[in-house]
């Protein structure tokens, strides 16, 4: 077993298009492979926008076919960051889970070779129709975004993964089809969105397809195949050594949060496309559309020397073909500019790069700093080919030191050279920027019309190289990064990060309150630069008091870390409110904590939240007092617990032992713990043994697919898609007199208030008579769900599996969730 306080201090390159953001991790060494298909990929220009709702809504076999195959330029535009998910990984949900997804699609496209784009709707949760998205997202900014997009990006066919035509599938999905359909208007209509203008032209893009197959018709729906345009994805590359099947379950498999691992597949797969708007193809998906050099004027020239280049590649000398690269630098220098002169002026930098081996590098001493302090850099540049460059200037972007030299740079002759660069007072946080100012529940804001679009914050720190290649001038700016070598996991890497001097976080997310008695409030006080003094205090509630009201510290070294606690005093009456942190220093105040998110499949990520947690002082009444949490896929219902006075212990599936278990006044099953937990199948009888001896279980939500065993429970159980995802719709009491109603706590109608993102998800709509039916809800025009609160007695205890979404609303510090769930742990006491 491990204590819930231990497991809560364990828990705890170039920028070369607008478009285009390289995560701080292991540089990409293209292979001889890989130079021969970006030598091809040169020589296409044709684009394609793959348009979808959420992260892994997107077919990721047709986009690392389209990118690799066709060699098209290919993007996927997810309206949102997936915010509203579960997590199968870890505890992180909302505005973290969107930062973990957001880096899960990065990895993806790094895997299948397509870019990646974002608007500003914010994944509120699941919704069952259009109509109740677009009262939730703001339908012209969402619009908006999609037209920047396109008209930054400019493809040629967008392809979407869903029908406008409202079907029985999430809302989002299908508002994202309707948007893309709009969006091919008013992208092209100079009308719509002048504003951007500034710097787009309007695009007219040729057609938009759906991507339609047989999953989306239902049973005894035929799903007709002679009406649609298809191609076969499943093909092998050579060059790759997969096929996109293999490559796509490689790619489908970053998304780790969803539990959506996958495995390769060969041969065959068909894709069917069904046409929405535009010109009509029955040939191909780029009917009509020039994808050759001819598409530029002037380009017919360049198009003889990729074709020089690809006759002369050698596989074991890529540097043989740079004469002619240059050729073609030369080439495209000449043409008109046009996006298309642009974006493959940055691919030839890249390829020119790749040929000579050339490895440029800035990284950094510590992977932090504060405005105004100095960083100390280390440039490495090694030239791996016989070909003359020479280094000729340095400028590093966020300041304003520019160093101009003369370095050649001989065969396999490192040039590695230090400085130190103090960061501006005005340099701004490395917090994603879609979370730099609160938004809405349906929309996040961010005020730089540049950034919306992006995946992920452009490098914090950016230096540009210039070196001079066989006399031709070429730029690369590069990320500064921090890598570190690990004695296990070898050399790693990390983003360079701009911060706060001092991080001030609250230890809880939630503190309930019961009675009048105060509880110790502890707060985190951790320097992010060296020689740190100050005070701190925390703001509350009006009429809560805290003692002592402040305290000071002292710090003399960048990551020492001190903690304070202060008795914190409620309000006499009930309070739904919040409590906030916040630390003076030389008559500045930092109300940013420090929060790292960290997966082996992601780079790391840091954001810093507002110290604040929720304050809830309320009429509670419990009994029992010894708590055993199986955690499943990862919750904060533990938590939530001890804050109201429970011992709680969390257990691994080896603790449930009748012997063990006969300690604990209740067990509580974590979200997903049937998804999970592969032995908890073998454990069951020991779970049911412990109810029937007198002992309460509550089980969390589940999901039907990838059980790890049909028997849930002591009577069968059945478990459904239903769900009620409007937070605030009425709960109707099917057993008012029932224990869970009553005792210890008297649940009304006033307790189902102030709910966040859903009631429940996933509640059974099948069960066997022993169990009772509590509660019944529904979302509007929809029939009601009566599964998502079952209790049954068996033997000597009580049974429960509840879908209601417990694991939101106790972090949220929602106190009628709070007097409902201490009822379910009371039963038979």
């Amino acid at each position: 077993m491990v204590s819930l306080r231990l497991r809560a201090v364990l828990v705890l390159l170039a920028v070369l298009a607008s478009y285009t953001i390289t995560s701080a991790q292991a540089p990409k060494k293209p292979n001889a492979a890989d130079i021969r298909l970006a030598l091809e990929k040169l020589n296409v220009l044709g684009s394609v926008l793959y348009f979808a709702a959420h992260p892994d809504d997107e077919n990721t076999r047709l986009i690392a076919y389209l990118a690799n195959e066709r060699k098209l330029r290919t993007g996927y535009l997810s309206l949102t960051r997936g915010d509203g998910g579960q997590n199968l990984i870890g505890p992180e949900i909302r505005e973290e889970l969107g930062i973990i997804r957001t880096q899960e699609l990065l990895q993806a496209r790094r895997l299948d070779g397509g870019e990646q784009f974002f608007t500003r709707a914010n994944d509120f949760g699941f919704s069952k129709n259009p109509q109740e998205t677009f009262t939730i997202w703001n339908r012209e900014q969402v619009l908006a975004d999609a037209v920047w997009v396109i008209r930054k990006f400019r493809p040629d066919v967008i392809i979407t993964r869903f029908s406008p035509e409202p079907s029985n599938t999430h809302g989002h999905h299908t508002a994202s089809a309707m948007i893309a359909v709009e969006a091919f208007a008013a992208a092209a209509d100079p009308k719509r969105f002048p504003e951007q203008l500034k710097t787009v032209e309007p695009w007219q893009v040729k057609r938009v397809v759906w991507n339609t197959s047989s999953f989306f018709y239902g049973p005894g729906q035929k799903f007709e195949t002679s009406d649609k345009l298809t191609l076969d994805a499943g093909v092998y590359n050579p060059l790759l050594g997969k096929s996109y099947n293999e490559i796509a379950a490689e790619s489908r498999s970053m998304h780790k949060s969803q539990g959506f691992g996958s495995s390769g597949s060969r041969g065959e797969a068909v894709e069917y496309f069904q046409h929405l708007v535009g010109d009509q193809t029955k040939t191909d998906l780029l009917e009509g559309v020039p994808t050759t050099w001819n598409r530029v004027k002037g380009g017919e020239a360049v198009g003889k020397l990729v074709q020089e280049a690809l006759k002369n590649y050698q596989a074991t000398n890529p540097a043989a073909v740079v004469p002619t690269l240059l050729k073609i630098n030369t080439a495209l220098d000449k043409l008109p500019n046009s996006t298309w002169k642009k974006v493959k002026q940055e691919e030839l930098a890249q390829l020119l790069k790749a040929c000579l081996g050339l490895y440029l590098e800035v990284s950094a001493r510590d992977y932090t700093a504060a405005p105004g302090e100095k960083v100390s850099l280390t440039l490495e540049a090694v030239n791996r080919s016989a070909v003359p460059v020479t280094l000729t200037g340095i400028s590093y972007l966020f300041s304003q030191k520019d160093t101009t030299l003369q370095q050649a740079l001989a065969a396999s002759k490192p040039f590695i050279t230090k400085t130190t660069v103090t960061l501006p007072a005005s340099s701004v946080y490395s917090q994603p920027y879609w979370l730099r100012v609160p938004g809405s529940t349906g929309m996040f804001r961010v005020n730089d019309q540049a950034l919306i679009g992006l995946p992920e914050n452009p490098a914090a720190a950016q230096v540009r190289v210039q070196l001079s290649i066989q006399g031709q001038p070429f730029s690369y700016v590069l990320p500064v990064v921090f890598k570190r070598t690990d004695p296990v996991e070898g050399e790693q890497y990390r983003p360079f990060e701009i911060t706060p001097p001092v991080f001030v976080n609250i230890e809880e997310k939630v503190y309930v309150f019961a009675d009048a008695q105060p509880k110790p409030v502890t707060v985190r006080v951790r320097a992010g630069q060296d020689k740190l003094d100050g005070q701190v205090a925390l703001r509350l509630p009006d009429g809560w008091r805290a003692e002592p009201s402040a305290q000071s510290f002292k710090m003399n070294l960048k990551g020492e870390e001190q903690r304070f606690t202060f008795q914190v005093y409620p309000s006499a009456a009930q309070t739904e409110s919040s409590l906030s942190a916040a630390v003076t220093n030389q008559g500045r105040t930092f109300t940013q904590g420090l929060k790292t998110i960290a997966y082996s499949h992601l780079p790391t990520q840091t954001i810093f939240p507002e110290a604040t947690a929720r304050a809830v002082k309320l009429d509670l009444k419990r009994k029992g007092q010894r708590i055993g949490y199986l955690m499943g896929a990862g919750d904060e219902v533990a938590a939530s617990l001890s804050q109201i006075g429970y011992t709680v212990d969390l257990l691994t599936v080896e603790n449930l032992t009748e012997g063990n278990l006969q300690q604990y006044d209740a067990l509580v099953v974590g979200v997903r713990a049937y998804n999970t937990l592969e032995r908890l199948k073998f454990q069951q009888p020991q779970l049911l043994e412990y109810v029937r001896n007198g002992g309460t279980v509550v089980v969390q939500y589940n999901v039907s697919n990838g059980l790890v065993t049909p028997e849930l429970g002591p009577y069968p159980i059945k478990l459904s898609s239903d769900r009620v995802t409007v937070e605030d719709a009425p709960v109707r009491f099917l057993k008012p007199n029932h224990p869970v109603l009553n005792s210890p706590n008297k649940i009304t109608g006033e307790d189902f208030k102030g709910w966040v993102q859903e009631r429940g998800l996933y509640f059974p709509n099948q069960w066997a008579p022993e169990y009772e039916s509590i509660l019944s809800a529904n979302d509007p025009g929809e029939t009601p769900k009566d599964g998502g609160l079952l209790v049954a007695k068996y033997g000597k205890g009580h049974y429960v599996y509840t879908g209601y979404s417990f694991f939101r609303e106790l972090p949220a510090g929602v106190a009628g969730a709070y007097r409902l769930f201490v009822n379910l742990l009371s039963l038979g006491k």
